[in-house]
């Protein structure tokens, strides 16, 4: 079970992180939001973070993400990126004039949130996350990652290397998919020296 609605209590390191949309709505398929992913990724490598593995699914996202040290919070790094992309899925929704789907997501809005002016519950809450202290816990993470698409119900994909909006591709053939990672060799290196240090 991961820590839910908890801080994370560093404000560097090698991070699996979860998050959901809303009642497991596929919003993400829904508005070919998988771009909106990778501008947040692009975003977080401004700030000198890394992208060392993810899947994006209809539904949710998985991510290991490797912090540099950072003045904000964890928390608030990944719920800014939870924002900004349930701004854009809205606006998508809202183009496509996808009433129903706007009209759900209205609805199930609480009165709290909407007094400070939240208008639409595009993702769960909060997220997920555990902390990667090991190599393989980081390793462990990484093939959960690239076995989603093709378990379970989803089918995505005939083999994991074939799904667009993963980084298993790239662990398997070099090649990168729909967004260049950080290999995990690199960071582990870097978990190493830390713990040396």
């Amino acid at each position: 079970m991961m820590p839910v609605r908890t801080t994370i209590p560093y404000n560097q390191g090698l991070y699996f992180i979860t998050f959901t949309c809303y009642n497991w709505l596929p919003l993400l398929a829904q508005t070919d939001g998988y771009d909106l992913v990778y501008k947040w990724f692009d975003y977080l490598q401004t700030q000198n973070h890394s992208i060392v593995g993810y899947v994006i699914m209809p539904n949710h996202i998985h991510a290991l993400i490797d912090f540099s040290e950072s003045s904000k919070k964890l928390n608030t790094v990944v719920g800014d990126g939870k924002r900004f992309m349930a701004y854009e899925i809205i606006r998508r929704l809202k183009d496509r004039r996808e009433t129903e789907t706007l009209t759900l997501l209205e609805k199930v809005v609480s009165s709290k949130d909407r007094a400070n002016g939240h208008r639409h519950e595009v993702w769960k809450d909060s997220f997920d996350w555990k902390y990667c202290k090991t190599e393989e816990f980081a390793y462990q993470k990484l093939s959960y990652i690239h076995n989603n698409p093709c378990k379970g119900k989803w089918n995505l994909a005939e083999d994991i290397t074939k799904y667009e909006h993963s980084s298993a591709r790239y662990y398997i053939t070099g090649k990168h998919a729909g967004y260049r990672v950080r290999d995990v060799e690199v960071v582990i290196k870097k978990l190493i020296e830390r713990k040396e240090e």
